[in-house]
């Protein structure tokens, strides 16, 4: 036998062994966790989010699956990929599935109230995961998209008022326009607007849906509109990126201010503050969503006594504006998820 092979043969015994152990060892109760483990095991989760192909739905289905794993209740997972019919397809396969609880992020707020109202009505938990629908559901877990808005409009009134020097002239490069996040934001940057009208000009407003290659364009026609403009308020970071090369571009880094938003994965938020892509991000902390949408799971599956969404509740995730002062630490990774839970 070689060494190599001696070495596995000898580490899985090893590890027969502890399992053994494990397995025959008494865990003591602190009155709590017994009743806690029984009433998750074998429960049924399903997660419907808008698309899996970018980081804040893999962070929260990472956040879910670690704590699958870790308590015994499975999870299924539905992916709609931008599509709003195949989303409603997946619900209502759901419903007549029945499942303990769906987690849900609505593509808009219309396309899904009635279904959700189904699932709730057919006595199925639902929790609505960074976008809000217009019918209540079990929780909300997720970002305060006015809170998000005001403090971007607020940072952009530090770097851009006319009273400190600058032009004031700012430009929107917005997502899709029926977006839950967008429709509240938009309340919130026109709010913005008019607490800084002595001081802020919005010279351009379009929509570039979520679509950093729409973006660029955008961008790079708004710069050569306007040589003097001094900063971009943006949705997304992943169609930040599009902005950033115009500007880059355009040779205006460090002259042209963007505010970016988003989860705060490294890659997307750390990295591009890092690099001056962004001036400032304003993070919602999607490893922090993970964490409280497992929490909150977690509790509505032990609560049986319950009739689903009679007690509705909010759980808004605390937004951080990063830059170079402050970003260290900040942000995180997938892997680091997977790895370690949320």
């Amino acid at each position: 036998m070689s060494l190599r092979k001696l070495v596995i043969t000898a580490s899985a015994a090893l590890g027969m062994v502890a399992a053994a152990g494990v397995a025959n060892a008494e865990r003591p109760d602190d009155g709590q966790w017994g009743a806690t483990a029984e009433s998750l095991r074998g429960k049924t989760v399903a997660y419907v989010p808008i698309a899996m192909g970018f980081d804040l739905t893999q962070a929260w289905a990472a956040a879910l699956e670690h704590s699958a794993k870790e308590w015994g209740f499975e999870l299924t997972i539905r992916d709609p990929n931008w599509d709003p019919a195949a989303g409603v397809q997946a619900l209502s396969q759901l419903i007549d599935e029945k499942p303990d609880m769906i987690v849900v992020q609505p593509a808009d707020p219309q396309s899904y109230v009635r279904l959700l109202k189904k699932a709730v009505d057919s006595g199925i938990r639902v929790v609505e995961i960074n976008m809000k629908s217009l019918t209540t559901t079990d929780a909300y877990v997720g970002a305060d998209w006015y809170g998000i808005a005001s403090q971007g409009m607020d940072l952009l009134h530090n770097y851009c008022a006319k009273g400190n020097g600058q032009s004031g002239k700012i430009a929107l490069i917005s997502g899709t326009p029926t977006n839950p996040g967008m429709i509240i934001g938009m309340q919130a940057i026109n709010d913005g607007l008019e607490r800084y009208k002595d001081d802020l000009e919005l010279v351009a407003n379009q929509s570039a849906d979520f679509d950093p290659t729409k973006a660029h364009a955008i961008a790079t026609t708004i710069l050569k509109q306007h040589d003097d403009l001094c900063g971009f308020y943006g949705v997304w970071d992943g169609q930040d990126v599009g902005t950033a090369a115009a500007i880059k571009e355009a040779g205006k880094t460090g002259e042209v201010v963007l505010v970016s938003s988003g989860g705060g994965r490294l890659a997307a938020a750390c990295d591009n503050i890092a690099n001056d892509n962004f001036t400032a991000y304003l993070s919602y902390d999607g490893r922090g969503q993970g964490r409280d949408l497992a929490a909150v799971v977690k509790m509505l599956l032990q609560d049986t006594d319950g009739t689903p969404a009679s007690s509705p509740f909010g759980l808004y995730s605390p937004v951080t504006a990063l830059t170079k002062d402050n970003m260290d630490g900040a942000c995180w990774t997938i892997d680091d998820i997977k790895a370690n839970g949320p």
